[in-house]
């Protein structure tokens, strides 16, 4: 306390001098007068006060680290165009056409289990590049694909990288992030999704263009340059701390949470939350320690599923809830099959449907920008329970306005624009809560030992929850019509409301170490949210 108290006086001292740029040595750091600034303005943390900002080594990391989101993104995204070209050329049916699109979710749920175990053992960097080769093999089938046969396999291998994609890109970011900025870096690897299907969404407007036995093929193939790319360039970057200490190797650890770090301070009481947290003395300053415990996931899903405890328990449940709203809300018949809908409410050429569905495109990618700098500050229930509330009403009025659709005997003017206008809406609020806080609540709710494999688990749930939102759709609004569909969708909204109110603590700027005991429910705030009384480390 006494070193935090002669940063801020030499801070003070430097800003009462005129503005000349002398520098000054403070725990090692030149305090210039814009620094002085930034060190007098501090917030506080688990361990002590730090200073404020986002570290930019590990913002640089978390956007490497998401391109691998951006690649399955474009997937999606270029898959729901592709779709009407595809049928047209492979003279595939509707229920290929399904198998086709959820496939890719079935195959991804395998993988993500898979990825847990993996990224424990290899590390959450290499994992990302095994989730490149698997995204390049896969590009490379779907854009060469001769027959519907090999279309369906390099779709199958797409997916299997789909599934350590989606589990290892936001735990790598939650790893490397401070609490203060957690949600902004953890909600990176959904906004390169969004990013990526509007890029799909681009890619489908511009290669239409090209002959029907072409264009879709190479809508699909491009994808395998970025992977390349990213199996590359992710070599650069460094292992995540937090997998580093499970390994006893202390030493490396220490040095990449100083770089991701705004003081030497915060890196310190980082560490020693880490190493308590890995059964490790929270004072040793060893190069490497010899782990007594087994350190590469080995006896996870026994403390995970069969005897968990009461905390882990809950954040279990929490973790496959959230995520299993996220697609039984609708979001993936509403960006998977758009031109379908924008088709029943009155958009009838290739063209315009294509530009209504890149429309979806953008405003997704604007408000989930838009969210990424929200989490850190409304903190994620709010956003929670305000994005689910206005996709209710949104849910509601499409279903309405699709329902009049099918019921007209003429096209309905001030129908098809309700349906555009609540389309867009939906989009705006799931784009501003429910889509990121998903990835972030989901990645750093779970304790270290059991983060991985843990996360692995929601995903293969989204996954599951995915496919057979895909694959079922089609024939769902056939049977009870579309507009039913959505009035469905709207009714399981209302339940998610309802779980993220009574079930889902607030963990804004909370350290990943603290997640069990915030679980535990020790003590709540006033809010609803789970409140922590801190101790001085």
């Amino acid at each position: 306390m006494e070193d935090k108290m002669i940063t801020v006086k030499v801070a003070r001292a430097h800003l009462s001098q005129d503005k000349k740029s002398s520098a000054s040595q403070t725990k090692g750091y030149p305090l210039s007068n814009r620094a002085c600034v930034k060190m007098v303005s501090m917030e506080k943390g688990s361990g002590g006060d730090y200073p404020k900002g986002v570290n930019k080594y590990a913002c640089a990391c978390s956007i490497v680290g998401s391109m691998i989101s951006i690649i399955f993104g474009y997937d999606t995204g270029v898959m729901s165009g592709a779709m009407i070209f595809i049928k047209e050329d492979l003279k595939i049916n509707d229920t290929q056409v399904e198998i086709l699109a959820g496939i890719l979710n079935i195959c991804a749920l395998v993988g993500s289990l898979c990825a847990g175990r993996t990224s424990d053992i290899v590390g959450r960097r290499y994992t990302i590049v095994v989730a490149s080769i698997i995204f390049l093999i896969g590009s490379i089938l779907m854009g060469y694909a001769p027959t519907y046969a090999i279309l369906m396999t390099g779709r199958c291998i797409a997916g299997f990288g789909v599934g350590f994609a989606l589990m290892i890109a936001p735990v790598y970011s939650a790893e490397i992030s401070s609490p203060a900025t957690r949600g902004l870096l953890t909600s990176l690897p959904e906004l390169g999704i969004s990013f990526g299907i509007l890029l799909g969404y681009v890619s489908n407007y511009v290669f239409s263009k090209l002959t029907l036995t072409l264009g879709w093929r190479i809508m699909l193939g491009i994808a395998a340059l970025p992977s390349v790319l990213l199996a590359f360039g992710i070599l650069k970057m460094p292992e995540s701390p937090r997998w580093l200490v499970m390994q006893g190797r202390l030493g490396e650890a220490r040095r990449i949470m100083h770089q991701v770090s705004n003081s030497d301070e915060e890196a310190e009481d980082r560490m020693k939350a880490i190493k308590k947290a890995a059964g490790i003395d929270e004072n040793c300053n060893d190069e490497i320690v010899k782990m007594s415990k087994k350190t590469h996931g080995e006896g996870v899903w026994k403390e995970l599923i069969l005897r968990p405890t009461p905390a882990v328990r809950r954040i279990l449940l929490a973790a496959i809830a959230i995520h299993f709203f996220e697609h039984a809300c609708g979001i993936e018949a509403v960006v998977l099959y758009s031109p379908r809908i924008f088709k029943k409410a009155g958009v009838t050429t290739h063209k315009k449907l294509l530009l209504a569905t890149v429309g979806v495109g953008i405003t997704k990618i604007i408000f989930i920008t838009v969210a990424t700098f929200l989490l850190d500050r409304v903190g994620r229930r709010k956003l929670l329970l305000t994005s689910v509330g206005g996709m209710i009403v949104a849910l509601s009025a499409l279903g309405f306005g699709l329902t009049m659709v099918h019921h007209a005997h003429k096209q309905l003017l001030w129908a098809l624009t309700l349906c555009i206008i609540s389309t867009y809406t939906y989009v705006v609020f799931f784009s501003i809560g429910l889509g990121p806080v998903t990835w972030v609540y989901s990645s750093e709710i779970f304790p270290l030992k059991l983060r991985a494999q843990g996360v692995s688990i929601g995903v293969a749930v989204n996954r599951l929850t995915n496919a057979v939102i895909s694959m079922t759709f089609l024939s769902l609004y056939k049977a009870i019509t579309i507009g039913g569909a959505l009035f469905l969708f709207a009714s399981l909204a209302v339940v998610a409301w309802l779980v993220f109110f009574f079930f889902f603590p607030e963990t804004k700027g909370r350290p990943l170490e603290e997640m069990e005991a915030i679980f535990s429910g020790s003590a709540r705030s006033k809010n609803g949210g789970v409140e922590m009384q801190r101790g001085n480390n």
